[in-house]
């Protein structure tokens, strides 16, 4: 035997173990390599609209921070739809409380690709910008308009989470002639839909509840100064004074109706429901009445916990619609979950099929969009502090 090739021959052999070795050590590394990635985290957009700039730029913002509130919350709890990990987006913008704004806002949001819309604030921009949603397929949920034309259009799209003016008027009405005994009444309006179209419904249902309107008078929603108004309804002398729109006018209507000694009653909607009207009336604001498109605060079965996480988050007490747009946001979260989709055409039918349980009480619809068993309080102005006085329909 030839010891030269039999050395060289046990090299080559050992060499191929060797080397079959590290093949088989490399092999699980492939294998590792070679496993799927895990799908891609998927940015849901979801939009947001009202006055973030103006004289009720504090209720859009008590909205921004209720929707805000609910993302986090689902980004935080880790939403998983079609096997994919969702991230959910905010989109906020100001539509100034302005119809043509709004419409301008609507077409940004669908040039933006976003899922859908909690919004808009005010009716008079609801109304016009929820063609362009309907137009679009993209669900919108408002947590504040009440204007009843809404939701009378027939959009699929369209949906509200409080009690739209028809019903507020009426317990407004109704509270007027039964409890405040008013048989003579001033109807102030600021032209806008929804301090218009509240009033309208109010003089519709006072009118039928027995009263009569002595006076009918609009403004606007910029004015600050009613001493022309005032002096001419003082001189009917009503028993009580009714005024649609929002607290940056009411309040200091409130002022100048003490100041010019006209000592009707007043009584007014969900816009003047606020702190925000109570710190501009001052004292004035003693014994003046408003309603709230829903349930009292302390019958809202997870308003205390969602006012201390507002507080916590940004420091501000909930304004006016904060709760309802958190609702609102869930509701839409909800509906994707149940599609397993978050595509709007296929998540949309399950919202009107929503029987959620929400910080606002239970959240279903009727055919049209409009929240099923709606409630209306009436509150009044009691040592400086809104109290509850009266509470019409909803699950008490």
């Amino acid at each position: 035997m030839n010891l030269k090739y039999t050395a060289l021959a046990v090299a080559t052999a050992l060499t191929l173990v060797a080397c079959g070795k590290k093949e088989e050590a490399a092999a699980p590394a492939a294998d590792k390599a070679a496993a799927p990635a895990p799908a891609a985290e998927v940015v849901v957009k979801i939009g947001h609209a009202a006055p973030l700039s103006g004289p009720v730029a504090h209720l859009g913002k008590d909205t921004e921070y209720g929707v805000g509130i609910a993302l986090d919350e689902a980004n935080a709890e880790g939403v998983t739809i079609a096997g994919q990990k969702v991230k959910f987006e905010l989109v906020s913008e100001d539509d100034q409380a302005d119809p043509k704004t709004a419409t301008q806002v609507a077409q940004r949001f669908i040039d933006n690709k976003v899922a859908g819309v909690i919004g808009h604030l005010t009716s008079g921009a609801t109304v016009p910008a929820s063609k362009i949603y309907a137009d679009n397929g993209i669900p919108q949920i408002s947590p504040s308009a009440t204007n009843p034309s809404y939701t009378a259009q027939g959009y699929t799209t369209a949906f509200r989470l409080i009690a739209d003016d028809s019903q507020q008027g009426k317990a407004l009405a109704e509270f007027a002639v039964k409890d405040l005994a008013a048989k003579t009444v001033a109807i102030i309006d600021d032209r806008t839909a929804y301090g218009q179209g509240l009033a309208d419904e109010f003089a519709k249902a006072v009118e039928a509840a027995g009263a009569k309107v002595v006076k009918r008078e609009f403004t606007n929603d910029k004015a600050t100064d009613f001493t022309a108004i005032l002096t001419s309804i003082k001189s009917e002398k009503p028993d009580l004074l009714f005024y649609g729109g929002m607290d940056a006018q009411s309040g200091p209507m409130a002022k100048q109706m003490k100041k010019l000694g006209l000592e009707s009653k007043l009584l007014s909607g969900d816009g003047m429901q606020t702190p925000v009207f109570l710190q501009l009336a001052g004292d004035a604001a003693e014994g003046k009445y408003a309603s709230q498109a829903g349930a009292p605060k302390d019958k809202l079965p997870g308003y205390t916990s969602f006012a201390e996480k507002l507080k916590a988050k940004h420091n501000q007490e909930v304004q006016l619609y904060a709760t309802y747009a958190y609702d609102a946001t869930r509701v839409m979260i909800d509906a994707m979950k149940r599609a397993d989709s978050v595509d709007p055409a296929k998540y949309l039918p399950e919202i009107g099929k929503s029987q959620f349980e929400g910080a606002t009480g239970k959240v279903s619809f009727d055919d049209k969009g409009n929240r099923q068993n709606a409630a209306v309080t009436i509150y009044q102005v009691k040592n400086g502090q809104w109290e509850v006085v009266n509470v019409v329909g909803g699950q008490q």
